[in-house]
């Protein structure tokens, strides 16, 4: 990689990282220094430090004075050869409002800034998922003008290739007081748990969102933190090799993909030649699998669960004589991830993100009357791959304006695999826009933030590493550690585990989202200062963003309450502590996890729900053969015994082990247990980037 210049990052500063210049309140004169987004009217600095730093650009060798109201103290400093200066203040308990005063020789006045508690809120889509989308949004977003003291600060989203000293904001030019019209595109799980602690400890509230919707954990890691794991030296060695400049990364790509796409076509079985085999009307496909696609029903073939790669779907179709030569238009909806469609042998679309609505027309020269075939060659890139058919898509209509339905697609396809992930050389990533590149989104997005004085991180991410469950029990605590080492502080981190998601099946089986939702666990058991939220009981089987973050907020925040401020409460739901075989049961021991003393006491969801009675669910067992069976399950005090008529020689216990389980144990304070198992057998989910 080019090397950035001290030079290029000044002038990139000066032009595109900060807000801008800054004016006097009183005289509206422009101020020569200027300072990134994290220092603005409305902030809040974190309480009771003595190296609370705040920095900025000046004039090279400019004397800056920085003054703060709280204590009337002065500060200075002066600008090096490249114009960088930073104090370090002494901030008081929570409180305000305040004033800090920056004087290089033309004065500006921060306002309104308040003493409280600064928490960073970063991830992937979960955690980007805006108040207007949450469970009773109107509501929600009219308390938040109840919440002046509550301050927000959005980060724009941007990759570099190398760290960057400043960035951007995307509501406002920096922090904002709280209102329904600023909280509306803010972080809701990150707005909710600042809500409830704003309410529980009484103070300001400053709120960072740096996340962004569909990105891997190795992006949010510095190069250095994943140089330090021998399975990211390709990458390491890959990304500091990349050109600076985006142009040529680009074409950098577009080279890599042609050369990948080759390779592809040879290893997958569709292709004959270069030549789409599979998608011929002639093929004969009695041999291939069947599934059944239903409205409102998004399936996977069982086979290709946890497994990703690229897999065919045929439909074989009957279409009238009077629509023969005519062009007609197939609505096929969503479908994850991407997707080359075919009539009768011949593409007829092709589009790459499941979050893109598939509409293609199919020419007249291919609709012949009678037998016709559809295929669609998927591919699955991770988690979900298929379809997501509803009452408004999958079909042929006579044109898009008029839906007269020529074929229905739902009913029976046939599908067959072309070939798996793992037999593929990895997919290349166009770095000059992509944010899923090593390091990317940590050199631009959190960097940047220096080492702003804050209370800690909550972290929710995870989807789009599924199928890394063994790894991502390095690349989490990797990940912490990175962070903290950037702050100097061993800060408070908090983590979401993964909620249910996808289809439940009828059978015990093997899970990557279990398996992600274990590596979650063992990072906040074994890493100190760190806690995970359970929400194993509120996500969306048909929703990878399940609507309801209050909860998870409010999860969250128990969290914090219990590690971070040392309040005597139980955040966690019961957890497996320990387990023994009695005959053909199996009797598990679990305990609170919290400050409290003594066990959790259990109860099932129903009862949690004031409903008398009702079964434990989600447990499975398993004898010598290692196939689970799911199982009877019964409360005794604190323990839940196990068994199953299938299984007379009990040596393993699962729980909620499934990528959406049907499991109600909860403890007296509504909280799920976390889900486990207390068998070792090996992860499905081992890619390795």
């Amino acid at each position: 990689m080019k090397k950035i210049t001290i030079l290029s990052l000044f002038l990139l500063a000066l032009t595109q990282a900060y807000a801008g210049p800054f004016k006097d309140s009183k005289t509206n004169a422009q101020v020569i220094s200027r300072l990134c987004p994290l220092f603005t009217d409305n902030m809040v600095m974190q309480q009771q430090r003595d190296n609370a730093p705040i920095w900025g650009i000046a004039k090279p060798n400019k004397k800056v004075t920085v003054e703060t109201s709280w204590n009337n103290k002065k500060y200075t400093a002066t600008a090096d050869a490249d114009g960088k200066w930073r104090v370090e203040v002494t901030t008081p308990k929570a409180g305000g409002p305040y004033t800090i005063t920056i004087n290089d020789g033309t004065k500006t006045v921060l306002n309104n800034v308040m003493i409280g508690e600064v928490w960073l809120c970063s991830g992937q889509s979960n955690m980007g998922f805006a108040m207007a989308s949450v469970n009773n949004a109107d509501a929600e977003l009219a308390d938040a003008n109840k919440h002046p003291n509550i301050r927000l600060l959005k980060v724009k989203s941007n990759i570099a290739p190398e760290p960057l000293d400043g960035f951007e904001t995307s509501i406002g030019n920096g922090w904002n007081v709280c209102s329904a019209d600023v909280a509306k595109d803010f972080t809701a799980v990150g707005y909710l748990f600042g809500r409830n602690l704003e309410t529980s400890r009484n103070v300001p509230i400053g709120l960072i969102d740096s996340s962004w919707g569909g990105t891997i954990i190795e992006a949010w890691t510095s190069l250095e933190g994943l140089a330090v794991q021998p399975s990211q030296s390709r990458n390491v060695e890959y990304v500091k090799h990349l050109p600076a400049e985006a142009a040529a990364r680009d074409a950098q790509y577009k080279t890599e993909i042609v050369e990948w796409g080759k390779k592809v076509h040879e290893i997958d079985g569709g292709y004959d030649n270069d030549q789409p085999a599979w998608a011929s009307a002639t093929l004969d496909d009695s041999s291939w699998g069947k599934i059944s696609y239903k409205r409102g029903e998004t399936l996977e073939p069982t086979e290709f669960m946890g497994l990703d790669g690229f897999f065919w779907l045929r439909k074989t179709l009957t279409i009238p004589a009077e629509w023969q030569g005519k062009d007609l238009f197939l609505n096929i909806g969503g479908i994850d991830d991407n997707d080359i469609t075919f009539f009768n042998g011949e593409q007829i679309g092709a589009m790459d993100g499941v979050i893109y609505r598939r509409e293609y027309t199919i020419p007249g020269r291919l609709v012949k009357a009678g037998k016709n075939v559809l295929t669609v060659r998927v591919q699955d890139t991770g988690g979900f791959g298929g379809f997501y058919p509803n009452n408004d898509n999958f079909y042929i209509s006579k044109s898009k304006e008029d839906q007269t339905r020529i074929a229905d697609l739902a009913g029976e396809w046939r599908y067959r695999l072309g070939c798996s992930t793992m037999s593929l050389p990895v997919m290349p990533v166009n770095t000059a826009g992509d944010p899923n590149v090593h390091s990317f989104l940590y050199n631009s997005m959190i960097h940047p933030l220096g080492d702003y004085a804050m209370k800690g991180a909550i972290w929710y991410q995870g989807e789009s590493n599924s199928d890394q469950s063994l790894q991502y029990r390095e690349l989490q605590p990797m990940l912490i550690k990175d962070w903290r080492r950037q702050w100097h502080d061993n800060f408070p981190f908090f983590i979401v585990q993964l909620a249910n998601y996808k289809q439940q099946l009828p059978e015990s089986g093997e899970s990557t989202w279990a398996e992600l939702r274990e590596a979650q666990y063992l990072t906040a058991k074994h890493l100190e200062n760190t806690g995970m939220a359970c929400i194993i009981d509120i996500g969306e089987a048909n929703d990878i963003h399940p609507k309801n973050k209050q909860d998870v907020g409010y999860r969250l925040s128990l969290q914090a309450r219990a590690i971070a401020y040392g309040e005597r409460i139980n955040p966690n739901g019961p957890q497996y502590r320990d387990f023994r075989i009695e005959d053909d049961k199996i009797r598990v021991f679990f305990t609170g996890g919290g400050r409290q003393r003594g066990e959790s006491q259990l109860v099932t969801g129903n009862e949690r729900l004031n409903i008398p009675g009702g079964n434990v669910r989600g447990f499975a067992i398993c004898g010598p053969d290692r196939v689970f069976h799911w199982a009877d399950a019964v409360i005794d005090g604190n323990t839940v015994v196990v068994s199953s008529k299938d299984v007379p020689f009990p040596v393993a216990v699962r729980y909620a082990w499934a990528d959406n389980p049907d499991c109600n144990l909860y403890n007296k304070a509504g909280l799920p247990a976390v889900p486990f198992r207390t068998d070792d057998y090996p992860n499905i989910g081992v890619l390795v980037r």
